[in-house]
């Protein structure tokens, strides 16, 4: 099975080329770009680097969110772009899945974290139970200390990793002591290599949708939409 994966819901945009869940080629950039500027690029010169036809693709793999609003509309318009042009089927991936599926086999709970500001997360608990990726808590947004409060009911050490772990460590390692572990920063950050893995095995549990069904997952409100809400409830109560 032949699956392009895509990831640009955070600073990170990542392309990967997979062929029977082996990765043939990987392209990740963390810079200044937007992902408007880099995405298609990086996926061009990853094609005729590898010498792949998309016409050959037999799903698009994508992070569906949450993660930051522009980078998904931009990810969003580029998989439903080539997917409804090829004819392909797109395989939702949640972004936070998707960085848990990274520390594959680890022992313990994996809790990403990807900041979302305002001493809030998005994050999930996930851990591997004899081979088997199993998600605990479903990706969510929510404040760090509610978090923390429900880690701490598990006996199990907790692997934090992602964008969000040098916002929250200081607090993180107060609450949890020696049972929080830090994953290296190289595995913090998203990858696309991850999401097209765990895609395969999705798209095998009839996880997939058409390219017109898709859509992305923000979880929350943007900062944007929050903000004029903020000033409108200011404007009427001075009415």
């Amino acid at each position: 099975m032949k699956i392009l994966a895509l990831d640009s819901s955070g600073l990170v945009a990542s392309a990967a080329y997979l062929v029977d869940g082996v990765m043939v080629a990987e392209y990740t950039v963390n810079d200044k770009l937007t992902h408007s500027q880099t995405l298609l690029p990086m996926l061009d010169v990853m094609r005729k680097q590898v010498g792949f036809e998309l016409a050959e693709l037999d799903a698009i793999a994508a992070a569906m969110g949450p993660g930051s609003f522009t980078g998904l509309r931009i990810g969003a318009a580029t998989v439903k772009g080539l997917g409804l042009a090829l004819d392909k089927p797109v395989i939702p991936v949640p972004s936070v899945d998707g960085l848990a599926f990274q520390l594959y086999g680890a022992h313990g709970i994996i809790c990403p974290i990807m900041d979302a500001r305002r001493n809030q997360v998005y994050t999930g608990f996930y851990r591997f139970e004899h081979g088997k990726f199993t998600v605990i808590k479903e990706q969510c947004a929510q404040s760090m200390q509610d978090t923390l409060d429900q880690l701490t009911d598990f006996e199990d050490t907790v692997i934090f990793l992602g964008d969000g772990v040098p916002v929250h460590k200081e607090a993180i390692s107060k609450q949890m002591g020696d049972k929080a572990f830090f994953a290296p920063d190289f595995a913090g950050r998203q990858r696309a290599g991850a999401v097209g893995a765990l895609a395969g095995i999705y798209y095998q549990q009839g996880k997939f949708v058409t390219a017109d069904d898709f859509e992305p997952e923000y979880l929350r409100k943007s900062q944007a939409e929050r903000e004029r809400e903020e000033r409108l409830k200011h404007e009427e109560t001075n009415i």
